[in-house]
């Protein structure tokens, strides 16, 4: 086992309560409406966010590649809220703590036409930088720990260095967010609306939220993107959520105009910037250039992917339950963005032994999958998700239980609009039955039965054109765009 990094005093400490949920909307908005200003609104805005000394001296950073990667992270800072707002209204119980709770790596095109969302697990089992301890101050050889405890081991150059070394990316720039300035952004935004096929509800969170759509003012919405509860997803599918939530947000910013109404882009601005924090180099000059680029960004063009996983529940002497990657699909992703590539065009490696599939279907990497254990049967879940994402699927990576009791036959629900793709997905499935679920969206669902015996091959029938290469083909990474993830 490889050495572990000293755990920092809090992770001594029952867990508490994660914030890091809302993160999530505060992403777009504190890069969309800040630079989407322009420089009129911009001027004095350089001086108002809080600065955070982000990079050290450390020599060992990866290249330049030319485009523009920031590193997201949502810091559990309660100040300045009346505690029976945070008791009554947010269902927030329990002390702040000196850590990270949700990171992302956002990477924009060197045009920025297209961005692309990368959300790393927060209990990642990830190797730690030599580090001076900010309690100690004593030295630290570097070792290992879970990605979400570097910030309180060494501060934000510690987080940016870790995701530097783990990821091979080079962060540009940094940006730091507590809950506040998610609630103000999303009421000063007049509410976003969020979609569920079923009924939601996580009593630790708040969250009870009823099947189909739903507007949410900031407090709502914090509720639904911290949930840990509503499933056995638990970090896995809250991930998923604030990623749907960040692209309908996405979508409804740029759909209605708000960033384009002096009015309302400076009422969202000023949400977002009293409690944003971002590294010295950040100026007003770049927030201008970037808002120019960003100007015709959409959701059909912004790709979001989960850093993919080998174990959810990797034990690790002293740090407990941690998530281990997969390395070779993580390697193919960070590699991905590294060059550029966008996440959602990438080709998969057909299944050996597969069924050819007539011209004209549906290759199953543009599918999208949620899998539910309909059975009861223990570890099922994860078991037909693994299978579905060797044969190519687009799956969510985070199985979760149908509920009801126990299902015999395996059924798929899809969408009647995507009566092509579930051809491919009947075909990987010929035992299973097919339920027409309207408004149910562009990702199916399929719920494991005790007849579950494996999934069938399936081969994409040969693309007219050649396909362009990749540094890495396979194992294929699951990504899904923002189009895709956001109500109908």
């Amino acid at each position: 086992m490889p050495p572990t990094a000293p755990r920092p005093e809090q992770e001594r400490t029952p867990r508490r309560r994660r914030w890091g949920g809302w993160l999530a909307g505060a992403v777009s908005l504190a890069i969309l409406a800040t630079a989407c200003g322009g420089r009129a609104l911009l001027n004095g805005v350089g001086d108002a966010i809080g600065r955070v000394d982000a990079f050290d001296q450390a020599k060992d950073r990866p290249a330049d590649d030319g485009v523009t990667t920031f590193l997201v992270v949502g810091t559990d800072d309660r100040e300045g809220i009346p505690v029976d707002t945070l008791k009554n209204v947010l269902h927030a119980g329990g002390e702040s703590c000196h850590c990270t709770d949700t990171m992302m790596i956002v990477q924009l095109a060197e045009d920025g036409g297209r961005a692309s969302v990368i959300s790393i697990p927060r209990d990642s089992y990830v190797a730690i930088p030599a580090h001076q301890d900010l309690t100690t101050g004593r030295q630290v050889p570097d070792g290992h720990g879970k990605i979400n405890a570097a910030y309180g081991m060494g501060g934000a150059p510690l987080t940016v260095r870790t995701v530097e070394q783990n990821t091979g990316l080079r962060i540009d720039h940094y940006l730091q967010i507590n809950f506040l300035s998610f609630v103000s952004t999303v009421d000063a935004l007049g509410g976003v609306e969020v979609c569920t096929s079923r009924p939601l509800k996580d009593e630790y969170s708040g969250l009870d939220l009823p099947a189909g759509t739903t507007r949410l003012d900031g407090a709502g919405a914090l509720k639904y993107v911290r949930a840990r509860h509503v499933d056995g997803s638990s970090d896995l599918g809250r991930m998923q959520r604030q990623q749907k939530f960040l692209a309908q947000l996405l979508r409804q910013a740029t759909g209605t105009g708000t960033l384009l109404n002096p009015v309302k882009l400076a009422r969202v601005t000023d949400a977002v910037l009293t409690s944003i924090k971002a590294d010295k180099g950040l100026s007003t000059e770049d927030l201008v250039q970037l808002g120019t680029r960003l100007k015709d960004l959409s959701p059909a063009r912004a790709d979001f992917a989960t850093v993919p996983i080998g174990d959810v529940n990797y034990q690790v002497e002293g740090w407990g339950s941690t998530v281990r990657w997969d390395e070779k699909a993580a390697k193919a992703l960070f590699a991905a963005v590294r060059e550029g590539h966008p996440l959602t065009d990438r080709p998969t490696a057909a299944a050996p032994s597969s069924v050819a599939l007539p011209a004209g279907t549906v290759p199953p990497g543009q599918i999208h999958v949620q899998v539910l254990n309909g059975a009861g049967v223990v570890g099922l879940g994860a078991r037909v998700d693994g299978d579905l994402r060797k044969a190519g699927f687009a799956t969510t990576g985070a199985p979760s239980n149908a509920g009801g009791g126990s299902t015999t036959r395996t059924t798929v629900r899809y969408d009647p609009r995507w009566d092509e793709s579930v051809k491919t997905v009947a075909a990987a499935l010929p035992h299973a039955e097919l339920v027409a679920t309207p408004g149910l969206g562009a990702t199916m669902q399929v719920i494991a039965g005790t007849d579950y015996t494996g999934v069938t091959g399936v081969a994409a029938p040969p693309s007219p054109t050649p396909a362009v290469p990749t540094p890495s083909a396979t194992p294929a990474v699951t990504a899904s765009t923002g189009t895709e993830i956001s109500c109908p």
